[in-house]
């Protein structure tokens, strides 16, 4: 599988995304839920801590990436929710941190929402993987 970023424009780079991330020869496409910052019950964990649901959220996508036997170098997008888009953007490194560090950048949608399905959650992470 090969992938290529498409970017026309450079303002994203500080966001680290791409615009668009063509995916050539994969055989697998993995559509993964969304993930928010709960514990292995479903329990909402870091109430009222943007930075630490981020970081939870993210984890636990990379759970779900490796029982599928890939990584966050196979996520091709992401899509994320949340319910205070100020937080979000101010912790912003929480989320791209291990796309960061392997110099990965998928494409990505930030969106703003008024609920997640609990009320103690800020963001929740949907990803598309391939490989």
């Amino acid at each position: 599988m090969e992938t290529r970023e498409i970017n026309p424009w450079s303002w994203q780079e500080s966001f680290g995304f791409a615009h668009a991330r063509e995916i050539v020869g994969a055989t697998r496409i993995l559509t993964l839920s969304g993930q928010c910052a709960t514990d292995a019950t479903g329990a909402p964990q870091h109430k009222g801590d943007m930075a630490g649901q981020l970081a939870l959220a993210v984890a636990n996508l990379g759970e779900v990436l490796a029982a599928a036997g890939m990584t966050y170098a196979n996520v091709t997008g992401i899509r994320v929710l949340t319910t205070d888009m100020d937080a979000t953007l101010a912790n912003w490194g929480a989320l791209i941190g291990p796309f960061a560090a392997l110099g990965h950048r998928p494409a990505s949608t930030l969106v703003g929402v008024t609920r997640l399905f609990s009320p103690d959650l800020l963001v929740e992470v949907e990803a598309t993987a391939c490989a």
